[in-house]
């Protein structure tokens, strides 16, 4: 029956058009067969000792240790923040959404740039903290941490804000009528409701720092052992060990797939 509720319509639009599957199925191989390729050109059978070089595991160990850093300040930072867009009413509170929005689109280099501007030796912030509190950031261990929350800290913003707007309202009421504070009331009642929008965040956020690259290398060097990541060494691998290169590239891209299965539920709809 024409129209009928609840059926298909795949058995009324029939067979779809060539003119929409071939350029639907070009799209594919474009993103698919790159991915292929790194997986067909893995030197398997040398994996095992590959992933067991020293400057492997120093590299594998600083992005695990650096972008789990980045994370914890993420969260720090990024959960209040999140709560003040969402909950609060105040002037100008568009512009400041759109600025905390725009590391998402901004190309990292230029990311780096403005970390060297703000926080450099002779940057607005970074003269007064070597002068005062002897902190130095660019080329340390410290700026990688840096660079990679300034890049993923817009994930975990969005996340946790989405999810606050999504939360019901109500409880939170009930929990303030009551005599809770406001505290209280983040820490009892809000925060339980948006713990899956929290933990996805996170976790999107941990991917993105993990993967950084250009406001990495252009804030932080490229010094093995202290700023070289694995992002940084598959760049430096792949002019003199291209195995290496496409081993750590094997890493960076099993960590990408669990996220996204991780995620699956949460951020990609469909069976």
């Amino acid at each position: 029956m024409r129209g009928e509720p609840g059926r298909s319509s795949a058995g009324v639009t029939g067979r779809p058009p060539w003119v929409l599957v071939l350029p639907a199925l070009v799209g594919i191989a474009f993103l698919t067969l790159p991915l292929a390729g790194l997986l067909v050109r893995a030197p398997w059978s040398s994996l095992p000792r590959r992933l067991a070089e020293p400057q492997v595991l120093e590299a594998l160990r600083l992005s695990l240790v650096t972008a789990t850093v980045a994370t914890l300040v993420c969260l720090l930072l990024g959960v209040p923040l999140a709560w003040l867009l969402a909950r609060v009413t105040f002037p100008g509170r568009r512009l400041v959404r759109a600025l905390i929005t725009v590391p998402l689109v901004l190309p990292p280099v230029v990311g780096g740039v403005a970390l060297l501007l703000v926080l450099g030796r002779r940057g607005l912030a970074g003269r007064w903290l070597e002068e005062t509190f002897g902190v130095t950031l660019p080329f340390t261990t410290a700026g990688v941490v840096v660079a990679e929350a300034f890049v993923a800290m817009p994930f975990l913003v969005i996340s946790v804000e989405g999810a606050l707007r999504a939360a019901d309202p109500r409880f939170e009421e009930a929990a303030a009528t009551l005599g809770a504070s406001r505290w209280v009331v983040f820490r009892r009642v809000t925060l339980p409701l948006i713990t899956p929008g929290v933990i996805a965040g996170a976790v999107l956020c941990w991917a993105r720092a993990l993967g950084e690259f250009g406001a990495t290398i252009t804030f932080a060097g490229n010094f093995p052992g202290r700023t070289q990541t694995m992002p940084l060494a598959v760049y430096l691998a792949l002019e003199t060990e291209p195995e290496a290169a496409i081993v750590l590239s094997l890493v960076l891209l099993a960590v990408s797939v669990i996220i996204l299965a991780g995620l699956r539920d949460r951020w990609v709809g469909g069976p």
